[in-house]
């Protein structure tokens, strides 16, 4: 059986054709980083106005490379959670026009479980029960996974996600946006002992969630100083390429060190041995370094996809196998649920 999966939750527009089997035949994703560049960060009306434009390109040239028609496909899989609203409703619009067009069965997928489901395709064998985190530019949360479908939350970021501050920390220190790679390139470089900034929420054992905000405002602080309020980019030009470095480094050392920090302690509290992690964050070389040293010292089983499974893409959407097999197919009145709160109790 054959299932042409959509991914537009926020600014990738992608497609790809898979097997029930979980082959990947097609993968394509067309990125918008140079539309989002200027403003640092993902402009949401931009966003679906691109979506508009490449979403039919996109899934032509997967069935193209899948060598797949229309009449060849057996369901259409589309994330309608959560997301942008406006970029949700172009996947899913798109992928029911093909359903009623094909007269073919439609397959709903929440992107926070498909990010913790690329654990399994990339280990090619069952990952399941595990605790599964998703680490992104939207989203920073933990959840117990019973099974590929049983998710249920168990922590999550408080204010700011893990990616969300990276973008921000990197237009305060002058570094072109994405701001995750650009950080990681200039930690490369950097002393992370040189500036000893807060774990927000790292010594508290009775909670699983994360909080970033308080440490973003710790990096603007030592750049503009206390209290200043005003735009500290001037200031960051003041900044030696050093300073930039060891601030990159400090910070992201932070970052992973709550991360892992509250991985390890969700293990713990559950006596899960298995830990699944998916995001664009997961793409990060130091995050995943951290994570391999710390299964090692505390003996459990770690998966985190390829590079090109972690940041948004359709072959993901591969979790609606699951779905197929299950029976759980939707009715075109399938709406989308933008609220990550929502969508991780679906």
């Amino acid at each position: 059986m054959k299932l042409l999966t959509i991914e537009t939750t926020c600014d990738e527009t992608a497609a790809a054709v898979i097997t029930d089997d979980l082959k990947v035949l097609s993968s394509v994703v067309a990125s918008q980083d140079a539309l989002h560049k200027r403003f640092g960060g993902v402009v949401p009306e931009i966003a679906s106005r691109a979506h508009v434009e490449r979403i039919l390109p996109v899934i032509d040239e997967a069935l193209r490379k899948a060598n797949t028609k229309l009449s060849d496909l057996d369901a259409v899989a589309v994330a309608n959670t959560p997301g942008l609203a406006g970029s949700l409703l172009i996947g899913l619009t798109a992928a029911k026009t093909i359903c009623v067009a094909a007269n073919l069965p439609l397959l709903a997928v929440n992107h926070l479980q498909a990010h913790v489901y690329a654990c399994r395709i990339a280990s090619g064998r069952d990952v399941f029960p595990c605790i599964g985190m998703v680490v992104s530019g939207g989203h920073s949360n933990l959840y117990r996974c019973d099974g590929p479908t049983d998710f249920t939350p168990i922590g999550g970021t408080i204010d700011d996600a893990a990616g969300e501050a990276f973008d921000k920390v990197a237009s305060l220190l002058g570094l072109p946006y994405p701001g995750g790679p650009s950080i990681e390139r200039a930690a490369r470089t950097g002393d992370p002992r040189r500036h000893r900034f807060p774990r927000p929420l790292l010594d508290d054992p009775e909670h699983l969630n994360f909080s970033f905000s308080g440490l973003k405002t710790a990096v603007r602080y030592l750049v503009s100083g206390p209290g200043k309020i005003e735009d500290v980019k001037p200031a960051a030009c003041k900044l030696s390429p050093q300073d930039i470095a060891d601030l990159a480094a400090s910070f992201q050392e932070a970052v992973i060190d709550c991360l892992v920090g509250k991985a390890e302690l969700a293990l713990q509290n559950t006596g899960y041995r298995t830990l699944c992690v998916g995001g664009g964050v997961a793409a990060n070389g130091r995050f995943r370094t951290r994570l391999e040293d710390s299964a090692k010292l505390n003996r459990y089983e770690l998966h985190v996809p390829p590079l090109a499974l972690c940041t948004d893409n359709a072959v993901m959407g591969a979790i609606a196998v699951e779905r197929l097999r299950a029976g759980l197919f939707e009715d075109l009145s399938l709406d989308i649920s933008p609220v990550p709160e929502r969508a991780a109790k679906r």
